[in-house]
């Protein structure tokens, strides 16, 4: 998880407990898992004795850090920012402990602290310690200076080395851990602590995933792989993790569970012995979605697959499982009437989507080629109320893997 930290670090966490932090700046609703990392750093920390502060970046986020961006980003209303952060602030719960003592995480918004500051205050206490030519050396300058980088993102750098020495002199803060890409902010906060409070600071950086085909981690087809369900729902999370390569499991494992070195060499070796089987994706996609979203989530999860996949009967799954499962095919409404009426299956299967012609649908009946909700239909077979399983949906299969569903819509 170690990418890069000041030369005394380590003799640093050798002499006891320390208090760290890392940002977050809300210009979403929900963390995506492609920054899980340094989320991760702070559960490492609280579980080995340290204190973690999480900030939310209510006022940076009016900024926008500059850092692994081409462009700027547009600026975002100070009410959305602070949804945004009371979102990210649930989901941090799930992997930090907020409760009392000396290890308790602890929540803190910067807007609190950065919003009272003026601007010649600013400019007098904190921008006077840094040149120009320091500040054009970082690599987040340096990286935009053919794009073109505003003054509001360029000093960005500095309202981050401002929290960083806020954090020390009020809650004793040595620490801030990030991305890589957040090194050279990170250094500046040092920097500015250093020559204007006369402390000590440290920074520890993490690398940023990618996956062995190069693309960026927590990117899909569909997009960002979101923790928050409405956005990502906890089967597609759990699938996610499951397709993660060979070659990354072992690092995700290392990186995304708390399981000990020990037992993610013995899963490890159960996948040596059957790659198919996929053992260190399965316990991967489990450990992580069970923390992010529930034991059953898990469970719901991995009967859905079953039945989609793996040939489970779909009339034997609970409702809940149905539910997954309608939810991750694609879906039709009809109406009551006209399953009360009775729907033929070539219609059905056309309407779904899954025939592109009658014609076709009942080419593929003649030859055993579609079923409703898991049983081989005919070219005679109605579709009717009495198909209708769960929360009012019909389940259309074409093969083994394709999928649709028949919803009834609901009225109002």
């Amino acid at each position: 998880m170690l990418h890069d930290a000041t030369p005394d670090l380590a003799a640093r966490l050798a002499a006891g407990p320390i208090t760290g932090y890392a940002g977050f700046d809300p210009t979403a609703d929900s963390l995506g898992v492609g920054g899980l990392m340094p989320v991760m750093g702070l559960a490492w920390l609280q579980r080995l004795g340290g204190k973690p502060l999480v900030v939310v970046g209510g006022g940076t986020g009016l900024i926008g850090d500059p850092s692994g961006k081409r462009m700027e980003r547009p600026m975002m209303p100070d009410e959305v920012i602070r949804a945004n952060a009371a979102a990210i602030q649930t989901q941090l719960s799930q992997f930090l402990d907020f409760g009392a003592g000396a290890t308790g995480a602890k929540m803190l918004n910067n807007a609190d602290w950065l919003a009272p500051v003026g601007l010649l205050e600013f400019l007098r206490d904190t921008g006077k310690h840094f040149t120009v030519n320091y500040m054009l050396q970082k690599e987040a300058v340096k990286s935009r200076m053919d794009t073109g980088i505003s003054y509001t993102e360029f000093s960005y750098m500095l309202v981050q080395a401002y929290d960083f020495a806020h954090l020390a002199a009020t809650q004793h803060c040595e620490l801030q851990l990030g991305g890589s890409d957040q090194w050279g902010n990170i250094t500046a906060g040092i920097e500015l602590a250093a020559r204007r409070d006369g402390r000590k600071l440290h920074g520890l950086v993490m690398p940023l995933l990618t996956t062995a085909s190069g693309t960026k981690f927590g990117k899909t087809e569909t997009g960002n792989v979101w923790l928050d369900p409405a956005k990502t729902s906890p089967y597609a999370f759990h699938q996610f993790w499951l397709q993660t390569e060979d070659v990354d499991a072992e690092s995700m494992l290392k990186c995304m569970t708390f399981l000990k070195l020990a037992e993610i060499a013995a899963v490890m070796a159960q996948h040596a012995l059957d790659p198919g089987g996929r053992a260190a994706q399965r316990r991967l996609a489990d450990d992580v979605t069970t923390r992010v979203h529930g034991a059953d989530a898990v469970r719901r999860a991995t009967d859905a697959a079953r039945i989609l996949f793996g040939g489970d009967d779909v009339r034997d799954a609970d409702a809940a499982t149905l539910a997954v499962v309608a939810g991750e095919v694609p879906a039709t409404e009809i109406s009551r009437h006209d399953l009360d009426s009775g729907i033929p299956i070539a219609d059905a299967l056309q309407r779904s989507g899954l025939a592109t012609s009658k014609a076709e649908a009942r080419r593929g009946l003649a030859g055993a080629g579609f079923s409703v909700n898991g049983v081989v239909a005919n070219e005679s077979r109605v579709v009717t109320t009495a198909d209708l399983l769960g929360d009012g949906v019909v389940l259309l299969r074409k093969g083994k893997r394709s999928w649709a569903a028949l919803r009834v819509h609901r009225e109002g």
